[in-house]
């Protein structure tokens, strides 16, 4: 019985392809974890500029928001809120991110640390949060968003 070898020229093609496409994959990951850091960025100055408009760019038409001491909220409801200047923000800060990308889909988590004003009263707020982004027409958009409070 005669078994077939592959050349080392085969093989050395076989691996050299191999790593390409190691290579491309790699370099589409680091690119989207960028783009996620950047749109991290874009988040927290949203909140302190009041901007609502970017903030509706950057979140998905089935956005959900859970928010410790709040009831949960969609899109059309967080939009509303955020347009109402019922709360201002005077700080918004984010650490210890950990962005994994998978696909279409990456979970962005981290620490945030906030101060806001509401009702005439000033909030600062210590949390854990966590964003699932889903890649939607080219763009990374939040489909959902969780917070709660960081152990002390």
């Amino acid at each position: 019985m005669r078994f077939w070898r592959p050349s080392k020229r085969l093989l050395a093609v076989a691996f050299a392809v191999f790593a390409a496409g190691l290579s491309f994959s790699q370099t589409a990951k680091d690119a989207d974890t960028q783009q996620l850091q950047q749109l991290e960025q874009v988040w927290n100055q949203a909140h302190v500029n009041g901007d609502a408009d970017a903030l509706d760019r950057l979140w998905s038409d089935d956005l959900e928001v859970d928010e410790p001491r709040m009831a949960v909220m969609n899109k059309a409801e967080a939009l509303s809120f955020a347009r109402s200047g019922r709360m201002k923000f005077m700080h918004y800060e984010t650490s210890d991110l950990r962005i994994r990308v998978y696909g279409e889909t990456a979970a962005v988590s981290g620490r945030m640390q906030r101060t806001r004003s509401m009702n005439g009263k000033e909030i600062s707020d210590d949390w854990r949060f966590t964003k699932v982004y889903v890649k939607q027409a080219q763009r990374w958009r939040v489909v959902s968003f969780h917070a709660s409070e960081a152990a002390q």
